[in-house]
Parts: structure tokens; C-alpha cells; sequence
């Protein structure tokens, strides 16, 4: 049996409608798993407008009278009309129930209804003032479950995946906050995050922190004092890690395939590598809870909502690997 799947509509002012309506004609979400829709019917119905789609859209109150034989249900919020927000804004009203969303989502994981769940882009922004006062919607996530264990964002183009010792904070900080527990922690996430994904043994390269490796010393010392000695550590906890070598050679033989993953000490290190080798295909999974989450990587894209030409490659392929990591798990 296929897994049961979640995909929520994400925030409403943005393309998140729009996409999810133009993959539900597509018919291709019923290759990857069991989808429940989980939204406002009125929204879904402003995405299927946009698209310039047309099909039934059946509504249920509950995952149980969910009916894959037919058209993909969806699990009707009622908590939003679209009279109570304008496209390519943020707004308060809308953040919140985006929140309320994934808040839905994660109760009806916990409770063994769905085995995961894919949401399409939403806005931090919104969120925030909609009332979720969070860095980013991991923290939400942990928060919400109360969940203490190793979790964080991982990337994944075609094949690659990235895990990332940083996150979102200045450049300047960057050197202050690696630490050889860190650069541990995002190994072992990577490890567990790709076995869980179907990877029997996946190959991880840890990428260093300075230009050419930190040049023996000459051009820093984190490499010596702080990353080798975590991917040692990661070796004798039975991790397939190989590294540090300079982030500027390394994406080169991991984007031919020469690794299943690349653990790297801040954002645009590996980010940068991602996008310019195939953006409209990236993802973000939200690694280490118990159950898989997914969403495509690129934003709400505001400049072109409303127009129907926003593209569905990025959320096809996040619902295919959250499809795979509930297949596994």
C-alpha cells in the first residue's frame, strides 16, 4: 500500500494553490502515494481557477472517508475565505492559518492517520504574524511535538542531499558557532535522514570551513581543530564520511555522484551549489522527526502569483521523497 500523504495548500496569498491544483489534474500524486488535501475548499477552488483547471474536489472531515478510488479528497478547513486576503501580500489572517495548517498536519501524524505530509511553499512572515513566533517552521515543528532529539533542514537536488552545521544567521557568527559536536550532529542527521530514505550505506563528504581546506593551518585552523576530528568521531560511530575538503572542489564530484551527501558548515555553501544546478527541482526536507516532511524549496514567489505559469516540478519531487521516506520508515 502506497503511503497516506498530506498536501497542504500552504500560504494562500502565494503560488501554493495554484501548484497543488495544476499536480491534481496532472494525476501524478497517485504514482507516489495515498493524497489527502488539507485546506480551505475555497482556496483550492481559487488555485483550480488560476491554473485554469477543472474537477471535482471532494470534501471530508475526516482522513477515514478519504476515497483514493476517485478524486483526490480534501480534508475542508473552512477557516479562510478568500475574501479575507489579497494575493502576493502577506497578511496575518492567512499566516495564521497556515500555522493552523501545519499544526493539523502534525496531530493527525501523531495520531497514525497520515504517515507524512508535503506543504507547499509558505511565508515566514506571515507566519510570524499570524501569531507563530518562530526562526523558521522546524523550530515550530519541534515545539509543537515537544521533540528533543536531532532535527534540522537537509536539501535534496535529484540526488544530492545536503545537511548543514549553521542555518540561518550572519556570516559573521559563521566560525563562532561550528563546533566538533555540531559537525557530528549534522553527519549523524544526514546518515539517518538518507537511510530512512531508502540509502543502505550512504556515502556523506563534509565539506571545510575555510578557502583550500584551511591551506594546513595557514588559512585557518577549523578544520584541524574542530571538523576532522568530528568526521573521525562520525567514522567510529559507524558513518560511511569521508573529509574536510575545500567546498570549492567538493560539489564538482557530488553532483556527479561521487556521494549521496555533502554536510556542509553554513547556508549558501551548499545552497548556492543546489540552486545553480537545478532550482525549479530543489527541496527541503525537515530531517530528524519522527515522521517525513517535505516541501519544495523555492519561496511563494509572490512576483508571479495569480498569473498560472508557476511550475510543480519542486512539490511533484517533494511528495515523491516524502513518499519514499514513509515507505521506509
Amino acid at each position: 500500500m502506497k503511503p497516506v500523504l498530506g498536501i497542504l495548500l500552504g500560504e494562500a496569498t502565494g503560488i501554493g494553490p495554484e501548484i497543488v491544483a495544476k499536480l491534481c489534474n496532472s494525476r501524478k500524486m497517485k504514482g507516489y502515494c495515498r493524497p489527502i488535501l488539507i485546506g480551505d475548499l475555497r482556496v483550492m477552488k481559487m488555485g483550480q481557477e488560476i491554473a485554469g483547471v477543472s474537477y471535482p474536489v471532494p470534501a471530508i472531515d475526516r482522513v477515514s472517508e478519504a476515497d483514493w478510488e476517485g478524486d483526490i479528497p480534501i480534508l475542508d478547513q473552512r477557516n479562510l475565505s478568500t475574501d479575507d486576503f489579497e494575493l502576493g501580500e502577506i497578511g496575518a489572517v492567512s499566516g495564521k492559518v497556515t500555522g493552523d495548517m501545519l499544526g493539523t498536519a502534525l496531530d493527525l501524524c501523531k495520531n497514525g492517520d497520515l504517515d507524512g505530509f508535503v506543504f507547499a511553499p509558505l511565508n515566514k512572515a506571515a507566519l510570524m504574524r499570524g501569531g507563530y513566533d518562530f526562526e523558521d517552521e522546524n523550530k515550530y515543528f519541534a515545539n509543537y511535538l515537544k521533540w528533543e532529539e536531532n532535527y534540522g533542514e537537509m536539501n535534496v537536488v535529484e540526488n544530492l542531499w545536503t545537511s548543514r552545521v549553521t542555518g540561518h544567521i550572519p556570516i559573521k557568527k559563521v566560525a563562532d558557532s561550528i563546533s566538533t559536536e555540531g559537525v557530528l550532529t549534522a553527519i549523524q542527521l544526514a546518515n539517518k535522514t538518507l537511510k530512512q530514505a531508502g540509502y543502505d550505506n550512504p556515502k556523506i563528504a563534509v565539506s571545510a570551513l575555510n578557502p583550500h581546506c584551511g591551506e594546513d593551518g595557514m588559512c585557518g585552523t577549523e578544520e584541524i581543530d574542530i571538523i576532522a576530528p568530528a568526521v573521525e568521531r562520525a567514522k567510529q560511530g559507524g558513518a560511511n564520511v569521508v573529509g574536510p575538503f575545500s567546498a570549492d572542489t567538493l560539489f564538482i564530484k557530488a553532483l556527479k555522484g561521487e556521494y549521496d551527501a555533502v554536510t556542509v558548515m553554513y547556508h549558501d555553501q551548499g545552497q548556492i551549489a543546489l540552486k545553480l544546478q537545478s532550482f525549479e527541482n530543489a527541496i527541503t526536507v525537515s530531517a530528524g522527526f519522527p515522521y517525513p516532511i517535505t516541501t519544495p524549496a523555492h519561496g511563494t514567489a509572490f512576483d508571479i502569483v495569480g498569473k498560472g505559469i508557476a511550475k510543480t516540478s519542486a512539490t511533484e519531487r517533494a511528495i515523491a521523497v516524502c513518499s519514499r521516506m514513509a515507505s521506509n520508515g
